[in-house]
């Protein structure tokens, strides 16, 4: 069976639309792109590399793919090229029900009913399905609790509106935190590991017993 990896930008309110520019994706009208670009330097360039070592496929969004589509066939020089190679190189499983649209090389189709193609992508052989960007997919696979792993980079700022990680629909989960790190900007790297139910208990005192003697019967005695 495959993982399910969702690598994802968040704000401390939970924000993750529009990470890389204003032109990214101002639906809703959010004004805020490129809100992660002052933050970048060489510690989280490190922590993407360390989330691209592994062998994966990409798990994506129509919108995603489209941004990606756009952007990593043209990267041929420079200090990304060896990220778009590897994207341009690896399986692309894209949740669309538009599949003969679908021109970046390596690409198909996972519909048309989302859930159960992810589930049959999981349940087969192959390497880690990393999710990037893809927020309306992300909403499918927390509903379905199809999530294996998180690995976030929160940034210390508020964004107030815009499309969040986690949605009204996220069924509860309980996650072990397995490394985290920070970057000279104030960006925490975190990763999380599926561990299970969510389980709880009580902070609340226990109720006296009811053999402790009465205060008040013994002021009567005296």
């Amino acid at each position: 069976m495959r993982k399910i990896v969702v690598g994802a930008f968040v704000s401390l309110d939970g924000v993750m639309q529009a990470p890389g520019g204003p032109e990214e994706d101002a639906l809703g009208g959010f004004a805020h792109g490129g809100w992660t670009v002052p933050y970048w330097d060489d510690a989280l360039g490190e922590a993407m590399g360390e989330l691209f070592a592994a062998p994966f496929d990409l798990l994506l969004g129509r919108r995603t793919y489209d941004i990606f589509a756009g952007h990593w066939p043209r990267v041929t020089e420079g200090p990304d090229k060896d990220i778009a190679d590897l994207f341009n190189a690896v399986a692309k499983h894209v949740a669309t029900h538009r599949p003969g649209t679908l021109t970046w090389q390596n690409s198909q189709a996972i519909g048309p009913d989302i859930a159960a193609g992810v589930r049959r992508l999981k349940e087969g052989e192959g390497p880690t399905l990393l999710v990037q960007g893809s927020s309306e997919l992300i909403q499918i696979l927390l509903a379905e609790d199809l999530v294996d792993e998180f690995r976030l980079l929160v940034f210390p700022l508020v964004l107030g509106r815009g499309k969040r990680l986690f949605g009204n629909g996220t069924l509860p989960g309980a996650f072990r935190l397995t490394g985290s790190s920070s970057s000279p900007g104030g960006v925490i790297v975190a990763n999380y590991r599926r561990a299970g139910a969510v389980t709880t208990g009580s902070f609340a005192l226990d109720p006296p017993r009811d053999s402790e003697p009465d205060p008040q019967e013994g002021q009567a005695h005296a």
